[in-house]
């Protein structure tokens, strides 16, 4: 209990501190917040207006504390393109990002954990090399590029995948899952590529401890060896990683979704950006920071369930 008492502190003392973060960011850029929402151009009345309406001309402390108790109320602020909330927004685009995120981790721990445990008990050996040559040329490749060759491949020469959008999962979940295979694995595989690395690794050290050697003086099977084993020994750092890449998945797919133009929070990010729309973009920041952070936090509860001596210490 003392290890998860520390452990949910410390995730509400990073969640104070990235709400802090967000709100300095977006208050230190140079210029008038206003101003570049509007223009130069922009009626001085106007940008009276909206400043009164932002609440730009209130004392700084007074609105932190303002946006604050807002957020914590679930209240992320209001589009000023859009003319709608940005809890909103966020809501209506987050179950493609989600769903493009865990399709591509999917994709990500079936191939990686597999081949680098398959590696690490070939080590030497041709396999190993193959794997670890194929691995080196996936983290090399740029996802973005990646997707557009697989849209060239798979949905104008051979025509049996979509090459973007997206269709509701409430309309056709079929059409839904295949508007995101392509995105997920053009994703999945600079992730494979390190996961697959990382298994190695962990798998050769695992692999070399006396209860390996004493289990195969004893007779016990190979494979019992290796995956009830070795394998689960092995899992800290790769849970490690699968953490940091499924968080990443969830913030960092902007490019995948705007080239396959699906509609996810990235691509919503982008076109805030794209249209100075300073509310959705600290909104959607904001989010993110949040949603990594708690991430981070399940990582934690994840060490504690799968090695006991972490509560412990």
């Amino acid at each position: 209990m003392q290890y998860l008492s520390r452990r949910t502190a410390a995730l509400l003392v990073t969640l104070v501190i990235a709400c802090t973060i967000t709100f300095v960011v977006f208050h230190i850029i140079p210029g008038d917040p206003a101003l570049l929402m509007l223009g130069t151009e922009a009626d001085p009345e106007v940008l009276t207006g909206l400043r009164q309406e932002l609440g730009l001309d209130l004392p700084l402390h007074v609105q932190y504390l303002n946006w604050l108790k807002a957020v914590l109320a679930g209240d992320l602020g209001f589009s000023t393109r859009l003319k709608r909330p940005v809890a909103g927004l966020i809501g209506e685009r987050l179950p493609v990002t989600i769903s493009l995120a865990v399709l591509s981790m999917l994709l990500t721990l079936v191939i990686s954990i597999p081949a680098g445990a398959y590696a690490a008990t070939h080590h030497g050996q041709p396999i190993d090399y193959i794997i670890v040559f194929a691995s080196q040329i996936g983290m090399a490749i740029p996802h973005f590029w990646l997707g557009i060759l697989l849209i060239l491949l798979f949905s104008m020469y051979w025509k049996v995948l979509p090459p973007g959008g997206f269709v509701q999962w409430s309309a056709d979940p079929w059409k839904a899952f295949l508007s995101l295979v392509l995105p997920a694995f053009a994703l999945a595989t600079h992730r494979v590529a390190s996961l697959t690395r990382i298994t190695r690794a962990s798998m050769l050290d695992a692999l070399t401890q006396d209860y390996i050697r004493t289990g195969q003086s004893k007779g016990l099977p190979k494979l019992s060896l290796i995956y009830k084993h070795a394998l689960k020994n092995s899992l800290m750092p790769i849970v490690t990683v699968a953490g940091m890449q499924f968080a990443s998945l969830l913030a960092g797919s902007i490019v995948a979704e705007e080239v396959f133009a699906l509609p996810g929070l990235g691509r919503l990010l982008l076109q805030a950006i794209g249209y100075r729309d300073l509310p959705l973009v600290q909104g959607i920041a904001l989010f993110i920071a949040i949603v990594v952070v708690l991430v981070n936090f399940v990582t934690d509860i994840l060490y504690m369930i799968l090695d006991p001596r972490v509560r412990y210490k």
